[in-house]
C-alpha cells in the first residue's frame, strides 16, 4: 500500500468516526443537599445560556378528588411573590429577557426558565422566590381560575384536545394515570385558593423536588449559589403517597363512543397497556413502534393517508409513566368513513403479529431512529427537560448511553418477541369522538359501549 492510499484511508476514518460515535449523554453532576434536595449540574459552555427547571414530584396523580389542583398550584406560583406582584415580577423578567413557564403533568410539576448566563444570580433569585415563597393573591387566582374554565370549554369543541383524556379515563381509571389534568368544570369550580395553598405546603418540600441547571456556568461557583439560595428550605412533614396503580390485561374489548353532535367527522384512539419508562426493551420498541406509525412513512400513514385518502395523517405512539403506560393508535376521518378506517387502522396493527418485520424495513427503521435521536439532546432547554423526567419519572441515563447500540443488536427475532410481548393484541379499548347517531350501531362490533356527550361535566382536555 503506498503512502498516498495510507494517508487518504487515516484521513476518510477521521472523517467518518465521528458519525459513527454514539451519542452519550452529557456529564453532569448529581449531589443531594442537606435538607433532601436533589440537585442537577450540567456544564455546557457552547453558548452563554442558561437553563433552569424547578421539579416537584406533584401531578394530577395526587389530585384526589380535585382534578386540576395540582395544575393551578403549578401555574399560581408564578403568580408573584411575597416581594413582588404578578405585574412586578412579569417586568423584571421581561427586562432580563428571561422566557419562564410553569405547568404540571400527571406525575411532577415544573418551573422552567431560560436567560443569559450573566443574569444568572437575579433569575435565580427570581425563581426561589417564586418556589419558597410565592406570593398566591386572591386576584390573580379568580382571573386564571376564569380563564382556565373557559378554555375548558373550549376543549370541548376540539375532539383532539380531549381525546386522550377519555382514553387515559378508559385505560387507568378514574384515578391514578386516568386522572385529567386540567380538571373539569365542577372540580376546576370548587378549587379555592386555601385548598391551592394546602396542596403547595403538602407537597412543595426539597425532599420531594430537585434543582436542575444546564448551561454556561462554573460548577463550585453554582454549587455554593445554590446551596445559600435552596439549603435553608425545610420539610413541612412526611410525605405519605399513594402508590399508582398500572394497568392491568383488559378482560374484555370496550368501546367509549363520545357524542359530538355538530362533528362531521370521527376522530379515534385504540389501544391498551403500554409500559413505564424504565422499561428495559424500550428502545427496541420504539424502533418497532416508529415502523407501524411514529413517522411520515409508517404503516400506518401509508394505509390510511397515502394509499386510502381516509385521513390526513395516522400514527401510533407508547405514553409512559414511572409506573406504566398505555399504547395508542390515534387519527380521524368522515364521519361516513368511521368504520372503514378503524377497520383499516385494525388491519394494519394485525400485520405486525401476522406478518412480522422483514429485515429492510427494520435496517430502515433502525436507522431513522439513530438519526432523529441525538438532535433531541443538543440544547441546554432540552437537555434540563431531559433531566426533569429522569428525576420526574425516575429513570436514568442509560436509556440515554445505550441507546445506539440496543438499535443495532436488534434483529428479527428479537423483534418478534418485543411485538408478542409489549404490544397489546386483544380486548383492544376504543375511543370514538363524533356524531353518535351516524355510527353507534356499527361500533359495537368492537366491543362492549358506554357512551358519553362531549358536554358532559366528568370527561376533560389531558
Amino acid at each position: 500500500m503506498t503512502i498516498y492510499k495510507q494517508f487518504l484511508i487515516l484521513v476518510l476514518s477521521a472523517i467518518c468516526l465521528p458519525s459513527l460515535a454514539a451519542y452519550k449523554l452529557p456529564d453532569y453532576e448529581k449531589v443531594t443537599l442537606d435538607n433532601g434536595l436533589t440537585v442537577y449540574l450540567m456544564v455546557q459552555s457552547e453558548v452563554p445560556l442558561i437553563d433552569m427547571s424547578l421539579v416537584v414530584k406533584t401531578g394530577a396523580v395526587n389530585d384526589n378528588k380535585l382534578a386540576g389542583l395540582a395544575r393551578l398550584t403549578a401555574e399560581n406560583i408564578a403568580f408573584g411573590t411575597q416581594k413582588l406582584t404578578k405585574s412586578q415580577l412579569d417586568e423584571k423578567l421581561d427586562f432580563i429577557g428571561a422566557s419562564f413557564y410553569s405547568n404540571a403533568n400527571l406525575e411532577f410539576s415544573k418551573l422552567a426558565a431560560s436567560f443569559s448566563s450573566k443574569d444568572q444570580l437575579p433569575v435565580m433569585k427570581l425563581m426561589r422566590d417564586m418556589l419558597l415563597t410565592p406570593r398566591f393573591e386572591q386576584a390573580e387566582f379568580d382571573k386564571y381560575k376564569k380563564r382556565h374554565l373557559l378554555n375548558l370549554e373550549q376543549n370541548k369543541e376540539s375532539p383532539k384536545s380531549v381525546i386522550y383524556s377519555y382514553f387515559n379515563r378508559l385505560v387507568f381509571g378514574e384515578s391514578g394515570y386516568g386522572s385529567a389534568i386540567l380538571g373539569n368544570a365542577n372540580t376546576v369550580k370548587s378549587i379555592t385558593l386555601d385548598k391551592v395553598k394546602s396542596h403547595y405546603k403538602k407537597w412543595y418540600q426539597p425532599s420531594n423536588s430537585a434543582v436542575i441547571i444546564v448551561g454556561d456556568f462554573e460548577i463550585q461557583q453554582m454549587k455554593a449559589q445554590i446551596n445559600a439560595m435552596f439549603g435553608q428550605w425545610e420539610d413541612q412533614k412526611v410525605l405519605i403517597k399513594t402508590p399508582v396503580r398500572a394497568v392491568d390485561k383488559f378482560t374484555q374489548a370496550e368501546v367509549l363512543l363520545v357524542n359530538k353532535e355538530d362533528a362531521i367527522e370521527t376522530t379515534f384512539v385504540i389501544g391498551g397497556k403500554g409500559i413505564a419508562r424504565d422499561n428495559p426493551d424500550r428502545v427496541g420498541i420504539n424502533v418497532i413502534n416508529t415502523i407501524l406509525g411514529a413517522r411520515f412513512t409508517s404503516w400506518l400513514n401509508d394505509a390510511l393517508r397515502v394509499n386510502a385518502g381516509l385521513t390526513y395523517g395516522a400514527r401510533s405512539r407508547f405514553y409512559s409513566y414511572s409506573k406504566g403506560g398505555s399504547f395508542s393508535i390515534y387519527t380521524f376521518t368522515k364521519t361516513a368513513t368511521t368504520i372503514e378506517a378503524v377497520d383499516l387502522a385494525l388491519s394494519t396493527y394485525q400485520k405486525l403479529f401476522e406478518k412480522g418485520i422483514d429485515e429492510k424495513t427494520l435496517a430502515s427503521a433502525k436507522a431513522y431512529v439513530k438519526g432523529q435521536f441525538p438532535p433531541k439532546f443538543e440544547t441546554s432547554t432540552q437537555l434540563s427537560a431531559l433531566l426533569g423526567n429522569m428525576f420526574g419519572y425516575g429513570f436514568n441515563e442509560s436509556y440515554i448511553d445505550t441507546f445506539e447500540q440496543q438499535v443495532n443488536s436488534l434483529d428479527i427475532e428479537k423483534t418478534k418477541q418485543l411485538i408478542n410481548q409489549y404490544f397489546p393484541k386483544e380486548n383492544l379499548q376504543f375511543v370514538l369522538i363524533g356524531k353518535a347517531d351516524a355510527i353507534r350501531d356499527k361500533v359495537a362490533k368492537y366491543g362492549t359501549v358506554e357512551e358519553l356527550n362531549i358536554k358532559s361535566i366528568g370527561y376533560s382536555a389531558h
